[in-house]
């Protein structure tokens, strides 16, 4: 009984450190954007530092047996990885933080789709009932509730391009801990995120420019931030169910809506609760159902 209830804790520690890490790297990332640093050098220098940070690790890790099929996921994670940051910068650059975090919630309805195409599962009412409340939510957040008019904003489209990867990640990630560990993983998605990352960047033709001075303290902080949101992530789903990991990450929502409306003035506070607890509240029925 004592094991079970330090797991417990331990697991709810992990938690709350990922929800607040997630949220923090979010405010840095926005912030060097905002300082004209360009969304794809911020999401290339972010998984170089945990690169360079991950390769001391590996030697502690070199007596780890990685189990067929590892490779493959982590490269197709690696990926999903490094351009779910990379849509994640840009949408910051042109978003609110308090509109672009509650959007989040929608990666249940994400799931719930991907479901019904690749395994053929039908959605039961209290599931469509959760799809009802994150669109309902959604009304709270947005200043129109034209769908039209909100998904021609740049800043929603990255988002949403930012969450279907993060879904699609999340799978991998579990994927890569049960063929190796959780050190394992955070070593493979920093240094093949920095490698995918560099090609991102190289294939749009951008050119990569050092950074300004007075950002090095942003790109520190957000690469802090960042590694551990990965580390306690990769935990919690070492730990528990991902739909249930998913469900509790969504507090996440609520953190992102006072960032916002404390660091970077963005109005509506009461609105933007009321709409992310109702958004909260459906993802989790979805993804407990």
């Amino acid at each position: 009984m004592y094991n079970k209830n330090m797991n417990a804790i331990l697991t709810g520690i992990f938690v709350i450190i990922r929800i607040f890490s997630n949220s923090l790297s979010n405010v840095f990332q926005k912030k060097l954007t905002s300082k004209g640093e360009i969304p794809m050098c911020v999401n290339f220098i972010n998984y170089l530092i945990l690169a360079i940070f991950s390769l001391p690790l590996m030697l502690l890790t070199k007596n780890t047996e990685l189990l067929s099929g590892f490779w493959t996921f982590a490269l197709l994670g690696g990926i999903c990885g490094a351009l779910c940051n990379y849509f994640m910068v840009e949408a910051l650059k042109f978003g609110e933080l308090s509109v672009l975090g509650p959007i989040n919630s929608y990666k249940a309805i994400v799931g719930l789709t991907f479901g019904m195409i690749l395994l053929g599962e039908i959605p039961d009412m209290r599931a469509l009932g959760g799809v009802l409340l994150i669109f309902t939510g959604s009304f709270f957040i947005f200043e129109t509730i034209n769908l039209i008019e909100i998904f021609k904003k740049k800043d929603i489209q990255f988002r949403f391009l930012a969450l279907f990867f993060a879904a699609i990640e999340a799978i991998f990630i579990k994927k890569v801990i049960l063929l190796s560990s959780v050190g394992v993983s955070f070593i493979a998605s920093s240094i093949l995120g920095a490698v995918f990352s560099f090609a991102i960047l190289k294939l749009n033709r951008v050119e990569f420019k050092i950074p300004q001075k007075e950002n090095f303290k942003y790109y520190l902080l957000t690469a802090i931030c960042f590694g551990l949101m990965t580390y306690t992530t990769a935990t919690v789903f070492k730990r528990i169910q991902v739909g249930y990991a998913l469900s509790l990450f969504q507090l996440s929502v609520l953190v992102n809506v006072f960032l916002g409306w404390g660091i970077f003035k963005e109005k509506h506070l009461l609105k933007k609760l009321t709409g992310s607890v109702i958004i909260i509240l459906g993802a989790i029925i979805i993804i407990l159902s």
